[in-house]
């Protein structure tokens, strides 16, 4: 008998084969594919989940001086403070990476966190002041900066002192109001463009009688807060759609809190050196966003 196969088992035979072939060089290529993929994801979450960088900022504890005995609690209280401030500003820096422009960092945390540690270094100079002499020149060391892995030029270029550069002044946005008003007629342009307004409670108005000597500094700060209320309904302008539910409260509203609470409080020094220190004016720092 022949050993010859069959004509038509032949061409079964050499049909299988050449299936066999085309399925098995698919899958030598769906491999590469998904190789090539897996690497490339790999690539993505390595960039994704590199790290963000850290926030640095100088030291205040070594620079004070001899802090008396009545205000130690206070000024220990507002070291804690500092300390948390800057943790708190890491771990938005890890939350958010990836957000907002090329300002984002600089604007939305290292300006706000430039802003509370101002409010902190204050409030330490003050407790020391009432039963010594006020340390000066601490608020040099509010300023912080980022160190990041290979993206340090995410928020620089702002501004070094909090980001304000990025910001129009007062004037320019149009939102400046009168020191009387302290602010309350501010955000008319922000308002328009329907992304709502911010308004603050009017601080001269609550204001005693205002010694010769301080007027200057009052007027100055008075100045101040209406220009933080213009910037910061130029930053509402400017932001509106970004972040979550909380980020007008977070991002805006929680740093012109500090702002204002850093020049009232040299408004009621300012008073306190030649006259009784006026009290209460802290509750006149929070600030209310309206749609």
């Amino acid at each position: 008998m022949s050993r010859a196969l069959p004509k038509y088992n032949k061409r079964r035979v050499g049909l299988i084969g050449g299936a066999a072939a085309v399925a098995l060089s698919g899958a030598v290529i769906a491999g590469s594919a998904l190789a090539g993929e897996s690497s490339d994801d790999n690539g993505t979450n390595a960039r994704t989940l590199a790290g963000p960088g850290t926030i640095s900022c100088p030291d205040v504890a070594p620079r004070l001086p001899a802090v008396p005995a009545s205000a130690q609690a206070e000024v220990d209280r507002n070291l804690g403070q500092l300390d948390t401030q800057i943790a708190e500003a890491d771990q938005r820096l890890a939350d958010t990476v990836g957000q907002g422009g090329p300002n984002f960092v600089q604007n939305a945390i290292l300006g706000p966190l430039e802003d509370k540690r101002v409010a902190a270094i204050n409030r330490i100079a003050t407790a020391i002041g009432r039963t010594a002499e006020r340390p000066a020149g601490l608020d040099s060391l509010a300023a912080c900066t980022l160190d990041a892995e290979g993206a340090a030029g995410t928020g620089e270029g702002a501004g070094g002192d909090g980001g304000e550069a990025a910001v129009p002044p007062a004037e320019d946005a149009g939102q400046g109001a009168d020191q009387d008003g302290a602010g309350q007629e501010g955000g008319n342009d922000a308002g328009d463009a329907g992304v709502g307004t911010i308004s603050c409670p009017a601080v001269a108005p609550r204001l005693p009688a205002v010694p010769a000597s301080a007027q200057a500094e009052v007027d100055r700060n008075l100045g101040q807060l209406d220009t933080q209320i213009a910037e910061a309904n130029q930053r509402l302008a400017d932001t509106v759609g970004q972040g979550g539910p909380n980020f007008v409260q977070n991002a805006i509203l929680g740093p012109l809190e500090d702002k204002r609470v850093a020049a009232i409080n040299r408004i009621a020094t300012a008073i306190g050196r030649t006259a009784e220190r006026p009290a209460g004016l802290d509750s006149l720092a929070a600030c209310t966003f309206t749609k």
